[in-house]
């Protein structure tokens, strides 16, 4: 069993011969190939075995258990619907409201130049959706609140949400549609009887107050929506700029001693720097696969031969004509 599982290794070693010169490799056995492979008394094959995958890095790791990884491969294999039912022998019960409920996070602004609201609108999955919206009528600071509340609740009715939770930092419209706080004109009557119009078309939505400095995102953009407009092109653009516009600092590399085209190689097998260039930098790491160094020379590997020295190109020269 021994030689089967040792002859199976130096097989794989050959043919995947570049993945274990360039990776080490980690061997998972419960039986101690290490400690048979050391053994300095190893003789015919053994021997022969032992000294070809002494060059590769590997390491001996007993296998871990199979049991619990049986279990995942049929937990991924087998629908979840089945496992209950097959377990407990009925369906499986259905999502609560908590796990169905999308965030709404609003916010309205008016200035001197005019009046604006933010919203974001957060899914199941995280992704969220934002929105800046202008109002080109003149309009209060609660107003605008409002407005964005209303925005929100519309937009997310259009998108087919059933359970909503909105946050809000107005105290104001957090109070009147739980209650707490009366309307006291008919503009704000008006808002607060279409808010709790909209939220009765939900299955659940409550309603959060926060603080101001937590809605930040939302507030930014009810800022920017309320912006006057008039100066600027109807286009406007974003650039993204990924470094400073002023020159940076160069550092230039000196490079010293003769180069030639051994050295990103041996620079390569003795410090792993490669080229900046990605396409260099993948040739010289295949290249390096049939070179190794010894006392800081470079050498070419052989097959089933002694190792070849390397030669610069003056080198080469000066031993073709003194030979």
């Amino acid at each position: 069993m021994l030689e089967k599982l040792v002859l199976a290794l130096v097989y794989a070693a050959r043919r995947l011969k570049r993945y274990f010169q360039g990776h080490p490799i980690h061997v998972l056995t419960d039986y101690k190939l290490n400690s048979v492979l050391a053994k300095p008394e190893l003789s015919g094959r053994f021997a022969k075995w032992a000294i070809e995958l002494g060059e590769h890095s590997t390491e001996y790791k007993p296998r871990p258990a199979i049991k619990g990884q049986v279990l995942v491969d049929f937990v991924i294999e087998v629908p979840t619907e089945k496992v209950y039912e097959c377990l407990y022998e009925q369906k499986p019960p259905a999502p609560s409201d908590e796990s169905q409920k999308w965030a709404l996070f609003t916010d309205g602004a008016s200035s001197v130049e005019g009046s604006g609201t933010g919203l974001k609108l957060i899914n199941l999955d995280g992704q969220e959706f934002t929105y800046a919206i202008k109002l080109n009528f003149k309009s209060t600071n609660n107003e605008a609140e409002f407005e964005a509340f209303l925005a929100g609740l519309r937009i997310a009715k259009k998108m087919g949400v059933k359970f909503m939770e909105a946050w809000v930092d107005s105290m104001l419209i957090a109070g009147q549609v739980s209650g707490t706080y009366e309307a006291k004109n008919e503009v704000m009557a008006s808002y607060m009887s279409q808010s709790k119009d909209l939220i009765q078309q939900f299955t659940s939505c409550k309603v959060i107050h926060i603080k101001r400095n937590e809605n930040w995102p939302t507030d930014a953009l009810s800022k920017l929506a309320s912006t006057s407009f008039e100066h600027l092109g109807r286009d406007v653009r974003i650039e993204v700029l990924d470094s400073p516009s002023i020159p940076q600092h160069q550092v230039k590399v000196i490079q010293t001693g003769t180069v030639s085209w051994m050295t990103p190689i041996k620079e390569y097998l003795s410090s792993r720097t490669l080229l900046e260039d990605k396409v260099m930098a993948r040739k010289i790491r295949h290249k390096a696969l049939f070179y190794q160094v010894q006392d800081n020379m470079l050498y070419r590997k052989s097959f089933l031969g002694p190792l070849l020295r390397c030669v610069d190109t003056d080198d080469a020269n000066y031993l073709i004509w003194n030979t």
